[in-house]
């Protein structure tokens, strides 16, 4: 357990988060100023934030259209059973698609929501064949395309204290 797990989000964290998911390359010192600190102080709540696992991780945003994948597809996927053991098997199989970028665990008359980008159609008629209907257990697979854009972010909702 971190030092961090004992205590609560204060503003000084809550707008270290925010800073961070505007501009993950701020510096420490860049960072430090936005949140009224100074560089050490800065660095060591930063440090406890990533230790408790509120921040996973830092990467950068790739503009999908930009690099030739301008398919998005929702797949709604419905397993012949939702037996513990089918539901880890498909799963496991979805983690090493590439193409899957999320996939959730539904309530209703799906089981799984998984969002799959794709070159052109016959790139995602490649992946439905070559990978997803080879998974064990499925039983019915439903493709919705996305026609645009309207909203994405990936920053969340943090509201000062």
């Amino acid at each position: 357990m971190t030092e961090f797990a004992s205590r609560t989000l204060d503003e000084i964290d809550r707008k270290l988060l925010r800073a961070l998911q505007k501009d993950g390359r701020l510096t420490a010192t860049e960072l430090a100023e936005k949140v009224g600190l100074t560089t050490s102080p800065c660095l060591r709540r930063l440090r406890m934030l990533e230790g408790a696992g509120i921040i996973r991780g830092y990467t950068a945003l790739v503009d999908q259209l930009k690099i030739g994948l301008p398919i998005s597809v929702f797949v709604s996927i419905k397993l012949d059973r939702q037996s513990e053991e089918a539901m880890q098997r498909f799963e496991a199989a979805v983690r090493r698609c590439p193409e899957g970028l999320e996939c959730y665990l539904m309530t209703g008359p799906r089981d799984y929501l998984l969002r799959v980008v794709a070159s052109d159609l016959a790139d995602y008629e490649r992946f439905v064949k070559s990978t997803l209907t080879r998974i064990e257990g499925i039983a019915n697979i439903e493709s919705s395309f996305a026609l645009g854009q309207v909203k994405h972010s990936n920053a969340l909702p943090i509201e000062p204290t």
